[in-house]
């Protein structure tokens, strides 16, 4: 009986699904959120901007050296060592003194295609059909084909964005709650720390000193002690510390502690330079998976208010600190989700790219068409190289490997491989142990021998990582339920 759901599992769902949808839907909507935070390309010329539209993607094709265009199969693209990669089209208008022009369909490069996945040859083949197309009928799939090469993504294992995580410093009394607050790409550590003295400070990222946390609250628009002291449990504690903390604080109303953190943050500079950093401070780099409008400022105060009872409670013994190994506290980036950063480091690029070629077409006195300015090669070198490397976006090196084909059980080993990001040469002993967590999600024996072990694991059989969904459908529909914020 075990036997038989084993294999009707393995049929109907197949050991690298997750990879495949992960992979589908970054196509129909990860590249489109990435086309639209950017929006409009603001050249340097006067008068002039470009509006994104649109961005699809066709089925792989290949150009020949006649010039003509033609379906590419996975087979011949082994075969001629080309990368099976698709064109990627992008809806481009040019607004000249506030006025719209006709929008363009313009060429913008190409996008390497995951085998199996919709935009393939192969998806949704009978395995006759697959065998006449020169493929194995019981390839797996969820893999690429860059310059002939067969190359897999390894899954990356990280720490959970967005989560409150509280530890005990080296120093024993001292307690950190910290969160790696993620938005579009941007990731930044972002934590409230308590000394053993009680003093609470807060460290934000571009800028490297604590800011003491009553001036962050005012800042933030939580500006009497009165209405500090509410946002906080009514635990002995916490309020003993808070009280502290507010008689050491030298700020004493909103205006009054921008403009400390802005002669801080900017010092010399003039008074409305100062004001205007420490804005742009805890707005863009404070907490920004919370948002970065000034209207997001009363939420970030009440999230630090809960980090800050977090680090307090862990220090009084009230509550114990969190398992970093914990597989809760744990996100996997599987295919799609790496190949979204990629994606969106390459489009940066290439919107500055596109800028500078526009500003050099006007300098020189050229018309500026848009299929003379976009340069396809800017947005395709960039995840070709990556692809072919392995050196991914935030310094991740071996992020793509040519795939094991020794056998068909080392190839679907190989996709199904999780790597951690710690450093090899280092003992991390409580990270390479077995932990309780991993029953069912890992498998406890497949790892290697030597400086890997325990770093480099394996998905087990019948584990599967969901693709994630949009936060804020999440939030309207908590809303209906009648879930209410009140701050």
């Amino acid at each position: 009986m075990y036997s038989e759901l084993t294999k009707e599992y393995l049929r109907s769902n197949g050991l690298v699904k997750q990879h495949i949808l992960s992979f589908d839907n970054f196509v129909d909507g990860g590249m489109q959120k990435i086309v639209d935070a950017i929006g409009v390309i603001e050249p340097n010329v006067e008068n002039y901007q470009i509006k994104l539209g649109k961005i699809r993607v066709e089925k792989p094709t290949v150009v020949e050296a006649d010039g003509s265009r033609h379906p590419l199969n996975p087979m011949e693209a082994r075969q001629r060592g080309l990368s099976y990669s698709a064109p990627l089209y992008l809806e481009m208008t040019c607004i000249i003194k506030g006025v719209d022009r006709k929008p363009e369909d313009v060429f913008i490069g190409e996008l390497p295609i995951m085998l199996k996945s919709k935009l393939c040859y192969l998806h949704g083949k009978t395995q006759q059909e697959l065998v006449e197309m020169g493929e194995d009928p019981i390839d797996s799939g969820a893999y690429f084909i860059i310059n002939g090469t067969e190359k897999s993504l390894m899954t990356l294992e990280d720490l959970a964005p967005n989560r409150i995580l509280v530890s005990r410093e080296k120093d024993k009394d001292a307690v950190q709650a910290k969160v790696f607050s993620t938005r579009a790409g941007f990731r930044g550590r972002c934590t409230v720390d308590r000394n053993n003295e009680g003093k609470l400070g807060v460290t934000l990222p571009s800028y490297n000193r604590p800011l003491e946390m009553m001036m962050i609250l005012r800042a933030l628009g939580v500006s009497s002690d009165e209405r500090i002291l509410e946002a906080f449990a009514e635990e002995k504690e916490v309020r003993n510390d808070i009280l502290l903390n507010l008689e050491l604080d030298e700020s004493k109303n909103k205006p009054n502690a921008l403009e400390i953190i802005g002669k801080r943050a900017a010092p010399g500079q003039p008074l409305d330079y100062q004001i205007k950093r420490a804005e742009l401070l805890v707005d863009r780099y404070l907490l920004p998976h919370i948002g970065v409008d000034p209207k997001d400022r009363i939420a970030k105060a009440y999230y630090l208010c809960r980090m800050a009872e977090r680090s307090i409670l862990v220090a009084a013994k009230k509550r114990g600190v969190e398992d970093k190994d914990h597989y809760a506290n744990k996100r996997m980036k599987i295919g799609g989700k790496l190949m979204e950063e990629l994606f969106r480091q390459a489009f940066q690029f290439f919107v500055k790219d596109v800028a500078y070629q526009t500003e050099r077409a006007n300098v020189r006195g050229r018309r500026m068409s848009l299929f003379a300015i976009v340069r396809p090669d800017a947005l395709t070198d960039r995840i070709k190289y990556s692809m072919a490397t392995g050196t991914w976006v935030g310094g991740h090196t071996g992020v793509c490997q040519v795939l094991d084909r020794y056998n068909h059980t080392s190839a679907i080993s190989f996709i199904r491989r999780v790597t951690s990001p710690l450093a090899k040469k280092h003992p991390h002993y409580k990270a390479r142990d077995l932990h309780g967590t991993h029953w069912g999600r890992l498998d406890p024996n497949e790892t290697p021998e030597g400086p890997n072990c325990g770093l480099i694991r394996n998905m087990a059989l019948f584990a599967e990582v969901t693709t994630g969904d949009d936060e804020a459908k999440m939030e309207r529909e908590i809303k209906k339920m009648g879930v209410s914020m009140n701050l």
